[in-house]
């Protein structure tokens, strides 16, 4: 199965900017859809952004303008550039296929506050 880690997370003011990665055990050029999400305290887990293999992408209404999905086929990666963070982005952030399908990582934590 492929495994997924993911790095980068920390803790920013608002405003500020993180570059979370996603590295996949397995070459995931023929994943269609990979995806960010992320969960917050007492919340379900969300798809905030998509990207498939021609470079399309979505992002949720609550990011979009702000974060940008990219993925590095050759490298196994799948990269989520966030800026103008807002403390409602805190949460811990995950990488999977879209529609989830592998196990899920340990997750990366964002934390955004003054």
């Amino acid at each position: 199965q492929v495994q997924l880690v993911e790095s980068g997370g920390g803790f920013v003011q608002p405003g500020g900017s993180l570059k979370l990665s996603c590295a996949a055990s397995r070459s995931i050029f023929s994943i269609s859809w990979m995806g960010w999400y992320r969960q917050a305290p007492g919340k379900q887990r969300e798809l905030v952004a998509r990207i498939n293999t021609s470079g399309s992408t979505n992002y949720a209404e609550s990011v979009k303008g702000r974060f940008l999905i990219a993925r590095e086929n050759a490298k196994s990666q799948v990269y989520l550039q966030m800026d103008s963070l807002k403390p409602e982005d805190t949460a811990v952030y995950y990488c999977n296929k879209w529609p989830p399908y592998y196990y899920w990582g340990q997750g990366t934590q964002v934390t955004v506050s003054s």
